[in-house]
């Protein structure tokens, strides 16, 4: 099924470490041609070089999720680059852990700007174009936490997470005809995510990130989506390290 994924053109989102630079390394390997966004240039610039040097092709594009300008511009400059989107993985997200009676509200924005937002943003910078060319396939990254509220601590969290689950489902009802849509939805996986945490729930989030399994798990759950055949539309993956019973 391999066949399926190469020569397509992906945009991923939070493509400089973790989850999004596993998958664009595991999806160039497979033959896909790859632009990888994120805000740090440099990090950018290491997946690009070791995707080239092993033969891969990859791009990458400064991004902030929640500059809905930026992300319309990144999309535009990827078809000019490549001539076409195929696939958009939405994998930008935060994940600071606290209790809500601490009332951060800056977190709280900040969640929900990147998690729901920025998922948003990439939908509408992407959908005219998968329409006008009938076919596409849409990838946001939800969670296990967007399954079962994940409290205390993580309830805004959970919140944004049920959200990109729900708009994946919603967007699947309204133009899944044509256009694929998958909610990725991982339990504790190792990547930057729970470095967001700096209140007092630091030491729990890194305790529960113990069992984390690597990156790579999410990534072949994303390939596995994206190499089926063109009238098989994969909605949703849950997966968790066996020993996590949230």
């Amino acid at each position: 099924m391999s066949n399926n994924i190469e020569d397509k053109v992906v945009l991923i989102t939070g493509g400089s470490s973790g989850l999004g630079a596993e998958t664009a390394r595991l999806l160039a390997r497979k033959g896909a041609r790859v632009a990888v966004a994120a805000r740090r240039a440099d990090k950018l610039a290491e997946v690009v070089s070791e995707i080239e040097a092993g033969g891969g092709t990859a791009r990458a594009y400064a991004l902030d999720v929640t500059d809905k300008a930026r992300m319309e511009a990144v999309v535009a400059a990827v078809v000019a680059d490549f001539g076409r989107i195929d696939v958009l993985v939405n994998n930008a997200g935060l994940m600071p852990i606290r209790p809500m009676s601490e009332v951060n509200t800056d977190e709280w924005d900040q969640m929900i700007d990147v998690n729901v937002k920025g998922v948003l943003y990439g939908i509408a910078a992407v959908l005219p174009r998968f329409l006008d060319q009938q076919g596409g396939h849409i990838i946001n990254l939800s969670s296990v936490a967007g399954i079962k509220v994940f409290a205390p601590g993580g309830t805004v969290y959970s919140g944004t997470k049920f959200a990109v689950s729900a708009i994946s489902e919603g967007l699947r009802q309204e133009v899944g005809e044509h256009i694929r849509v998958t909610s990725i939805e991982p339990g504790a996986v190792e990547s930057e995510l729970k470095l967001g945490t700096t209140g007092t729930a630091t030491g729990a989030v890194h305790d529960f990130y113990e069992r984390a399994i690597p990156a790579a798990s999410v990534a072949r759950a994303i390939a596995f989506a994206v190499e089926q055949p063109a009238d098989v539309d994969i909605n949703a993956i849950v997966l968790r390290p066996t020993s996590q019973q949230f």
